[in-house]
């Protein structure tokens, strides 16, 4: 906790170069486009439009029971959107970084943070796209909307903690980036955005395949945004717990990784 304090403090020192870093990013992903930020809307729209047909209508993948499918998929199409762009740019984030590291001082873990709050940015605009289908489904609006901040903001500390080892590791064995690839896309499928786990009864390898999908903490996310958003649920203490505590653990071991590993990056990067 120490360490996370420390890190935190040093980073005070530094939000002017945070922000002109995210300034920078913003700018370059939507520089020379017609429609510019209107397509953090529009992506996530389109998107929702093709998984729809393709999982409820097309694959008939939906299932039943699942009221608002638009809306449930929407939630988990967002949220694991941002986990993916925050891990896959954090990760390559230091050895982008690596002409400015090498000529002047700066905090390394800057960078990362930098990714995970251009990502956060990106979410946010995209929440105009999960209001109008809201809007256009007619979903009723919940008092347990405020709690949905919760399993948002500790997923920004889950990723985050998940950025900052990737990114020491990928400076050390590039494969890694490869490798974050495939694993983020058989993820996606082990998440519950397409479905909805209480409906799977069957079993791979004697367990359970609804126990499996637990195991993942984008499932506690997700399913924790969706309850206070769409159903009104407000969060027991197990999903209060499980979110907090996949956040906290993933940010020791990001920062005891980035801490112990950054003194011999120059020398890789």
């Amino acid at each position: 906790m120490k360490k996370l304090k420390a890190m935190f403090n040093g980073l005070w020192c530094y939000r002017y170069l945070l922000w002109n870093l995210v300034s920078r990013d913003f700018k370059l992903k939507y520089r020379r486009s017609v429609l510019g930020v209107v397509w953090s809307v529009l992506n996530p729209l389109l998107m929702c439009l093709v998984y729809w047909a393709v999982f409820s209508s097309l694959m008939d993948m939906r299932g039943s029971g699942i009221d608002n499918f638009p809306v449930f998929l929407m939630c988990g199409q967002l949220l694991f959107n941002f986990f993916n762009e925050a891990t896959s740019t954090s990760m390559s984030s230091v050895l982008g970084a690596a002409s400015l590291l090498k000529k002047v001082y700066i905090p390394k873990y800057v960078f990362p943070l930098e990714k995970c709050c251009f990502a956060m940015v990106n979410c946010v605009f995209s929440f105009v796209a999960l209001a109008l289908v809201m809007v256009f489904t007619g979903s009723p609006i919940h008092i347990t909307v405020f709690e949905a901040l919760y399993p948002l903001v500790t997923l920004f500390f889950f990723s985050l903690g998940v950025g900052l080892f990737l990114a020491a590791a990928t400076v050390f064995f590039r494969d890694i980036m490869h490798i974050w690839s495939v694993f983020i896309t058989a993820l996606l499928y082990f998440s519950a955005i397409f479905y909805d786990p209480t409906q799977m009864t069957f079993s791979i390898g004697g367990f359970n395949m609804q126990q499996i999908i637990k195991l993942n903490p984008m499932y506690w996310y997700i399913t924790g945004f969706r309850r206070t958003l769409m159903w009104g649920i407000p969060l027991d203490i197990n999903m209060f717990l499980v979110c907090g505590l996949c956040a906290l653990i993933s940010m020791l071991v990001g920062v005891q990784m980035f801490r112990k590993t950054q003194d011999r990056f120059v020398l890789h990067i």
